[in-house]
């Protein structure tokens, strides 16, 4: 039977995300405090992190509120069970292997910052004319 911190954190999440059936929350005690673990479809994992880890950070707050209630400590781990994104991602991510193979010759890339500023432009070039032909006159 799952315990009054597991129902609100299935509550919550399973009234944000789109795949209730999909949420399983589950418990364990260690020497640190309560840590729940919470597995979503991973069509729902952007929903229950929310944009720059807001909404998850608002579970964690909401979980911490029931600890002062209940007199426990709570940390709240949201499992990535993605394996296809997972997948994807090392497969899709850039190598840091700088070997070449023999058909390939690899240039370094020039960028933009490689090449020098030249501050001195026209417009540049005639507002300092002026500013020094101002501080000739005696005013």
């Amino acid at each position: 039977m799952p315990t009054i911190d597991q129902q609100f954190i299935e509550y919550i999440v399973k009234s944000l995300v789109g795949h209730p059936t999909d949420v399983v929350v589950d418990r364990l005690i260690d020497e640190k405090g309560v840590l729940l673990s919470l597995t979503v479809n991973p069509e729902d994992l952007g929903r229950v992190i929310g944009k720059r880890g807001v909404t998850a950070q608002s579970l964690r707050t909401l979980l911490r509120a029931l600890g002062t209630k209940n007199d426990a400590r709570y940390n709240l781990k949201i499992i990535n069970n993605d394996d296809q994104r997972d997948n994807y991602a090392t497969s899709a991510a850039p190598s840091n292997d700088t070997s070449t193979s023999d058909d390939e010759t690899s240039e370094p890339v020039k960028n933009s910052t490689d090449e020098p500023v030249d501050n001195d432009y026209d417009y540049s070039k005639k507002t300092r004319e002026e500013l020094a032909e101002l501080d000739d006159l005696d005013i």
